[in-house]
């Protein structure tokens, strides 16, 4: 079981969520609230895994509001859920702390795939985000900014394919459509490359696709 708060400023978009997330069996909401104050009270009195945070924009204020919520509770995922995504925006949250970020375009399911990811220790960013990144570092790749060690011949032909196809923007659904296999399948594919390389994030996950050429910008 996933235990799994919500929190945002807006009734009905919470409601909504806890609505779509609790159609999932293996997940059980803890707390669905707008009050900060309630949220810490519960996060204090009860286990939660992930916790989705709705954000119409990402403010100073919201920024620090993460950075709070990761110094009082460290083991806790969260997940953005907002409209910006401008890419000093993203790169400020994810600094904060957030290890998840989905834009409001984005599909339900996006957001059930994101809480997965997260509870499985690894982070989550939708496709738009993730293009954001890889702009980002391939800037830092201009600019002679490259660290990374890794390489691909530790990866099988199957899981280069499946890296290639998700920095090209494919979901996860289209992966799996495109290679006759489950979404599970994919899933488990794309943790076993994080884990195949000692990868902590899906940031360092781009950053390894363009270094080894496997996605192109």
């Amino acid at each position: 079981m996933i235990y799994v708060g919500i929190f945002g400023s807006h009734k009905m978009m919470i409601d909504c969520i806890s609505a779509y997330v609790s159609a999932f069996s293996e997940l059980k909401i803890v707390t669905a609230t707008s009050s900060k104050d309630t949220l810490f009270d519960k996060l204090k009195q009860y286990t939660v895994h992930v916790l989705v945070v709705n954000l119409f924009e990402i403010s100073t204020s919201e920024q620090n509001f993460i950075v709070d919520l990761k110094l009082k509770f460290p083991k806790l995922k969260i997940v953005l859920l907002t409209n910006a995504n401008r890419s000093e925006d993203v790169i400020k949250s994810i600094k904060a702390g957030a290890n998840g970020f989905i834009t409001m375009g984005a599909g339900g399911e996006e957001l059930i795939q994101a809480i997965y990811s997260l509870r499985s220790g690894h982070d989550y960013y939708d496709n738009s985000i993730a293009q954001i990144l890889m702009n980002r570092r391939a800037n830092d790749i201009d600019k002679g900014i490259d660290n990374d060690e890794e390489s691909a011949d530790a990866l099988s032909s199957r899981q280069v394919e499946i890296l290639r196809l998700w920095g090209n923007g494919c979901s996860n659904q289209e992966i799996a459509d495109k290679l006759f296999i489950s979404i599970r399948t994919v899933e488990t594919h794309k943790n076993h490359i994080m884990q195949k390389l000692n990868l902590k994030s899906t940031v360092d996950l781009i950053k390894f696709a363009i270094k080894n050429n496997i996605i192109k910008i």
